[in-house]
């Protein structure tokens, strides 16, 4: 039986398929750097982070008050009065009451001059801000790649949600074809339930595509604070940057280094802990402070040896004050010991975060070149599916394909597409998370990948 294409109006070019990912009107559209920057006005992680390093850098500033030494002034004031009655010995003198009030002023002053543990303590807090500019450093660079993943999740969903739609619209008009060509003699009617079956399941899969579309625009408006924002598509065509370097060694040996902010925040916490196990051994050492006190004395009354005699004295010393510890029930020994642990901790965490790290670079690294070695593949893939197509399309008109074998060629070449895309959105994001990684990742590598969307 010889098919007739005269009422099956199957149609699809190159220049369609790349109408299938047009993306909203670019003039209303947003670039990734231009998110960037509205999100770290907005995203609450990044704010946390700057605001504890702030309280960090404040904290680090306390610590410098023991290391000053400044002089620690103490006054006081005291007032007495003492009522006195005074009988003479002798009948022939006179008795009386005396009222004595006493007035006392005194001036102290201390200056610590050796306190070995005041300076230890000082260090570590300005090993500690330096541990929060690390944690700033990380939260910067984990907003950039949630700012980014969520870019490309729009992009991706977008694509997947025109696909669908493209699909359903070429089915819906396959489906028409196929009940006028039956109804005409020219087809069976398992071609219209075959193109029915699919446009069911495509009015499924659009719900579907719609709905994830929706849930990743919501994503992308938390993190940026806007609402309805609209990401710039790839520019066409798409040209990936290659991986520089291209060694991953030098790659492993920037995640191991000391640079890396992972890495960093690890040495410095052990640095720390270094710190705290000498001042825990200073509790075996002596503390010397200079001590000066001037006093003023005032007796308007006088004294009962001395009644209605006004006094005043004065008095001042200086003196150094030694503070010898002897014997504190092995509490010093016992606390460097625990330091000592907390020091071997340190130390162990801090080769967990180069192996780690290291096993992450190469993990990302390898991800980067497959998906460039997948990308290759997809684009000889749509060019085959293309071809397939056409073929199956030649078939159909010369009788030797059938209903069915159209609907999957164009199934597979939208599919190959529409993974063509994701493809070169995940080469993209494996490239800044390898960058994340090695603790590279800065606002530059987000304006290369701005450079690739369309204007």
């Amino acid at each position: 039986m010889k098919f007739s294409l005269r009422n099956f109006p199957v149609t699809l070019s190159v220049s369609a398929l790349l109408s299938v990912f047009v993306a909203p009107a670019l003039s209303h559209a947003q670039s990734l750097i231009e998110l960037v920057d509205q999100a770290r006005s907005f995203d609450a992680p990044w704010q946390s982070a700057k605001a504890q390093y702030d309280a960090t850098v404040s904290r680090g500033e306390q610590a410098r008050a023991g290391l000053l030494q400044s002089p620690q002034p103490a006054a006081g004031v005291s007032y007495a009065r003492t009522e006195y009655r005074v009988k003479t010995p002798t009948p022939m003198a006179q008795n009386f009451d005396l009222h004595a009030p006493t007035q006392q002023a005194a001036l102290v002053a201390s200056q610590p001059l050796y306190r070995p543990a005041n300076r230890i303590t000082y260090q570590q807090g300005q090993r500690g801000v330096e541990i929060a500019q690390a944690q700033l450093d990380i939260a910067d660079q984990d907003l950039l790649m949630r700012v980014s993943q969520a870019y490309f999740d729009v992009l991706a969903a977008q694509d997947t949600l025109n696909v669908v739609q493209a699909q359903k619209k070429a089915i819906a008009e396959q489906f028409a074809a196929a009940k006028s060509n039956f109804e005409l003699g020219n087809a069976t009617i398992t071609d219209s339930r075959e193109a029915q079956a699919r446009q069911d399941l495509a009015e499924a899969q659009e719900i579907a595509a719609l709905n994830d579309l929706q849930v990743k625009q919501l994503g992308l408006d938390q993190v940026v604070g806007r609402a309805s924002i609209a990401p710039r598509p790839l520019a066409q065509p798409v040209v990936l940057p290659q991986v520089e370097p291209a060694d991953l060694n030098q790659w492993v040996d920037a995640a191991e280094s000391s640079s890396q902010p992972m890495i960093k925040q690890a040495m410095l916490a052990l640095d720390v802990a270094r710190l705290e196990t000498k001042k825990a051994e200073t509790g075996h050492l002596p503390t010397v402070d200079l001590q000066a006190s001037y006093g003023i004395q005032r007796n308007p009354n006088g004294i009962v040896s001395q009644p209605f005699v006004h006094s005043r004295a004065t008095s001042a010393s200086v003196g150094l004050a030694v503070n010898m510890p002897l014997f504190a029930g092995f509490a010093v020994q016992n606390r460097v010991k625990e330091t000592l642990s907390l020091e071997d901790k340190a130390q162990a965490d801090l080769d967990n975060a180069r192996r780690s790290m290291a096993q992450a670079t190469r993990a990302t690294y390898l991800g980067v070149q497959s998906g460039m070695g997948r990308v290759k593949a997809l684009e000889a893939a749509v060019a085959s599916s293309q071809s397939a197509l056409d073929a199956n399309l030649l078939g159909y008109q010369v009788g030797v394909r059938v209903n069915i074998d159209i609907l999957n060629a164009q199934s597979q070449l939208y599919q190959t597409k529409r993974d063509l895309a994701k493809a070169r959105y995940d080469v993209l994001l494996g490239e800044l998370k390898l960058r994340q990684v090695v603790g590279l990742l800065g606002d530059e590598d987000i304006a290369k990948v701005d450079a690739l969307l369309a204007k």
